[in-house]
């Protein structure tokens, strides 16, 4: 819902202040009062979040999480944390996100999503349709399969070192996007860098500058394979792909430091 753990790990802490308060006598349904308190303080730290994205440097993008292998078996749950998902969510009002959140990823009932919010369930409903058909318009076209991702990935890995800008723009979708996240910490690209040839010479010139200095991994980054790039033995940016028709329309590259904190361990993540 947040596309940080560091706020979602907030929002637990306080989520867990206040329920330690409560005298458990007096709730009928632990479930129902613990999602409704999770909820409001989610919502209370998106607004937040928001005031704090736009003073941001440069493009904002979700925190990486390095997960399990496990949690790619569920497909939808991978699906629901991809870093093209999450930045899909974002284009989302809060109350939106955190209707679509509890609905389509948590099952939750229309009439405990309608307390959590404070709505009507009739309101919510129609939140929930204007949110799906939101979702649907921007989200990757198709799930694609772990197995899919790795594919394109080690495809990319290899144009990658190799340098070789045939290779590049093969894998590459002809409308690509590139965005860069240093928020204003490390240097990363600006703005969006839209286009094959553009993003093909970026990344065959940028790697041809620190090929001697550099190593690149793969891994499991929210939910799917990612590459982790580190320089001088040092974890550098993380890129995350969004994969249509098995090329790569999306490049999420992660550099500011601060948003890097989860990739020293993994994270379990269910339902």
């Amino acid at each position: 819902m947040l596309g940080s753990a560091a706020d979602a790990e907030d929002v637990l802490q306080e989520t867990w202040l206040r329920w330690a308060g409560v005298d458990l006598d007096t709730v009928r349904d632990q479930r129902a009062y613990l999602v409704r308190i999770t909820t409001r303080q989610a919502l209370s730290r998106l607004r937040t979040l928001g005031r704090r994205k736009e003073s941001y440097v440069g493009p904002w993008l979700p925190e990486p999480l390095l997960t399990t292998p496990d949690v790619a078996e569920d497909v939808a749950l991978a699906d629901s944390v991809s870093m093209a998902m999450l930045l899909v969510l974002e284009t989302l009002a809060p109350t939106e996100r955190a209707v679509f959140v509890l609905r389509e990823v948590f099952d939750v009932g229309y009439d405990e999503i309608a307390e959590a919010v404070d709505k009507s369930e009739a309101a919510v409903r129609q939140i929930a349709h204007r949110a799906r058909a939101h979702v649907a318009a921007r989200r990757p076209r198709q799930v694609v399969s772990a197995a899919e991702t790795r594919d394109a990935l080690d495809a990319f890995q290899r144009a990658v070192e190799t340098g070789e800008l045939q290779r590049l723009l093969d894998i590459l979708a002809p409308d690509v996007v590139l965005l860069g996240d240093g928020g204003g910490v490390k240097q990363a690209v600006p703005r969006p860098i839209v286009g094959a040839d553009k993003v093909a010479r970026l990344l065959a010139g940028g790697w041809g500058r620190v090929a001697g200095i550099s190593s690149l991994r793969s891994a499991q980054v929210n939910g799917y394979p990612a590459l982790i790039l580190h320089l001088d033995g040092e974890l550098d940016s993380v890129l995350a792909l969004r994969i249509d028709d098995g090329l790569i329309s999306g490049i999420y590259a992660v550099r500011n430091p601060e948003k890097l904190s989860h990739m020293e361990r993994e994270t379990a993540l269910r339902r």
